[in-house]
């Protein structure tokens, strides 16, 4: 799937912030009088949007595609439930569910934090940026045929921000959502000045209340608060056509979606059916690929991407093995401190496990020296910070002099480098060293804790077998330094009860940051996060100095301000240590089988793309070869 705003606030909470939005013209059919602030048909943080009222298509679309074929792909893991409410705190939500359910925008992939009307055909906010209107097409309907209605959008808005703790955070500015019109809604934030709030409300997906309010084929009422196994209805391009328990979804497009015809969707989901099979191993899922069982896998593995595609089909040209690049993201990915637990509270102890971790020589002996270290938790954009603070980003951080590690002023901060014997041994020691410090001491071969005279025991939680080398990599490290490490896989489902619970000492996280990062950051590293089960603080920070710093992320006056926010937050998070840092890959690494068409030019900060503005090719499906 491709990574879009909407995709990013399900796996990272994707929020933006930066200069005003801009007043755009006003669509056609608006009122004669406007809302203070006018109508606008699309919303953009970096200046005015690209496509003018009354555009035809996006420009990286094909609006001729053809519409027809199944699509097969994979996903790890399980699912258990249909309900995206519940889907961060019950369950195993199914995956690919967004291809059911509108939002009130949609984004366009050739712009950064731009977006354009879906359910709602414009937006209005003051200047004060205090609250925001969206206005309802009268066309949009559910699959049955029933209206989409404001009384949908604020039964969507109370159950997320009730029953999900990422959302309700995310929209936690968000006091109340009201019907003002006949097709109108308007949200109340609680203050003014949050630039980034009157676009990301238009992010909320939108569920039925009708259909959620009443009854299923047993009579049984349903539950906006539990997870189901019932297909849910959908306004969306495509619906659920049947699905085996955790096995295998199988989504048809519907064809006489009511939005087919908006400038948004024309040349898009072209895909009659898409077919998404489970699996528990990545192995068995790229077996599954070879045998012609799926047509599109991205591959995760370094080593695999080297020497597990030497097969006939890539040989002879049929599968086709291709790179594409991200732009439109940043990442931090990393183990994880649980600092919640008291073993994990000295940063000291926590730093000595990034000197024990040779990446370099990891990266050689795994990874075929594919990735890069990171060393910043908004790498590979402008927002990470680098040098010392200085300028706009000095100037916020001064008042925090005191309650920020003090190496945030007068050090830069730099990963451990290893990958020889000399360099490895200086990080051991260096390791030891800190230990010591943090009050630590081997006694007959153990690391001990010497006020409390325990063992230092860790345990390293994984849900996929794949990462199981990783760890086994830096296990002996640690052991030399007389800790006992036990790595614990478990599947899926047990995974994510065990994060909810915080019920770890270790993990692997991946963050993912837009290019104008905002409200997310409260549910990433907030205070108030730390103890909401089901929100991505997983270290358990707790620190005014941070909490001050993402208040300044998200009340950024204008781009350069942002930019000085997000690079102190950086500077501040990487010297409390509560990660190690790992390494990532700025590109996509993806097998197909060759059966698909596309544009001749793919969206910027879309990746690939794919499914949505791909296509089923039958001259090259001929080529290749019946499934």
């Amino acid at each position: 799937m491709q990574l879009t705003r909407r995709r990013l606030i399900h796996a990272a909470s994707l929020a933006v912030a930066g200069p005003a939005l801009q007043v755009l013209h006003v669509p056609s059919g608006a009122a004669a009088t406007s809302p203070e602030g006018g109508w606008r048909h699309g919303t953009s943080l970096f200046g005015e949007v690209r496509y003018p009222e009354g555009f035809a298509h996006f420009e990286y679309v094909n609006p001729a595609a053809p519409k027809g074929g199944t699509l097969r792909i994979g996903a790890q893991g399980t699912f258990d439930n249909f309900n995206p409410v519940v889907g961060g705190v019950k369950g195993a939500l199914a995956g690919s569910i967004n291809l059911l359910l509108d939002t009130l925008l949609t984004s366009a992939l050739d712009e950064v934090a731009t977006e354009y009307g879906l359910l709602a055909d414009a937006a209005s906010f003051p200047p004060d940026f205090s609250s925001v209107i969206y206005r309802l097409r009268p066309e949009a309907r559910w699959h049955d045929g029933t209206p989409v209605t404001p009384e949908d959008v604020i039964f969507s808005f109370e159950a997320f921000k009730t029953h999900h703790p990422r959302l309700a955070a995310y929209y936690g500015h968000v006091v109340k959502a009201a019907k003002s019109g006949e097709h109108e809604i308007t949200f109340s934030f609680d203050q003014p000045g949050n630039r980034e709030l009157p676009q990301i409300v238009g992010q909320l997906t939108v569920l039925p209340k009708h259909w959620w309010e009443g009854t299923d084929g047993n009579g049984n009422k349903r539950d906006i608060a539990a997870t189901t196994s019932e297909p849910p209805l959908g306004s969306g391009p495509y619906r659920i056509k049947e699905f085996v328990a955790g096995r295998s979804i199988v989504f048809e497009r519907v064809k006489d979606y009511w939005g087919r015809n908006l400038p948004v969707n024309i040349g898009q989901n072209n895909f009659d059916e898409i077919r998404v099979e489970y699996y528990r191993d990545s192995t068995v899922a790229r077996e599954a690929l070879k045998a012609d069982q799926l047509d599109w896998r991205t591959e995760p593995s370094a080593k695999d991407w080297a020497t597990a595609y030497d097969f006939p089909a890539v040989q002879d040209k049929r599968v086709v093995l291709e790179q594409f690049p991200m732009r439109s993201v940043g990442i931090m990915q990393a183990l994880v401190f649980n600092t919640r637990r008291d073993k994990f509270k000295d940063p000291r102890l926590r730093r000595a496990f990034n000197f024990a971790y040779d990446f370099e020589e990891l990266n050689k002996q795994i990874f075929y020296n594919q990735y890069q270290r990171l060393s910043s938790y908004f790498d590979g954009t402008e927002l990470a910070s680098s040098g010392l603070p200085e300028g706009s980003e000095l100037a916020i951080l001064e008042p925090l002099r005191a309650k920020v590690p003090p190496e945030v002023f007068t050090t830069v901060y730099k990963n451990p480098v290893g990958g020889s014997p000399e360099a490895v041994r200086a990080n051991m020691r260096e390791a030891t060293r800190l230990l010591r410090e943090a009050g630590y001491e081997v006694r007959d071969t153990r690391l001990v804790d010497t006020r409390t005279g325990e063992p230092l025991s860790v345990e390293i939680l994984i849900d996929d077998p794949s990462y199981e080398r990783l760890v086994v990599f830096l296990k002996p490290a640690l052991e030399r330094l007389g800790m006992a490490v036990t790595l614990r896989a478990v599947d899926n489902a047990q995974y994510q009860n065990r994060l909810r619970q915080w019920d770890f000492d270790i993990i692997s996280n991946v963050w993912a940051q837009s290019l104008s990062p905002g409200n997310e950051q409260r549910y990433y590293w907030g205070s108030e996060a730390a103890d909401t089960p089901g929100t991505r603080n997983f270290a358990g920070i707790k620190d005014p100095a941070v909490d001050a710093l993402i208040e300044r992320v998200i009340f950024a006056k204008d781009r350069e301000d942002l930019v000085a926010a997000c690079r102190a937050l950086d500077r501040v998070l990487l010297w409390h240590h509560y990660v190690v840092p790992q390494f990532y890959l700025f590109k996509q690494r993806v097998a197909r089988w060759d059966r698909f068409g596309r544009p001749e030019m793919l969206p910027k900060y879309g990746i690939h793309g794919f499914p949505n503005i791909w296509w089923w090719d039958a001259g090259r499906a001929a080529r290749v070869g019946s499934r």
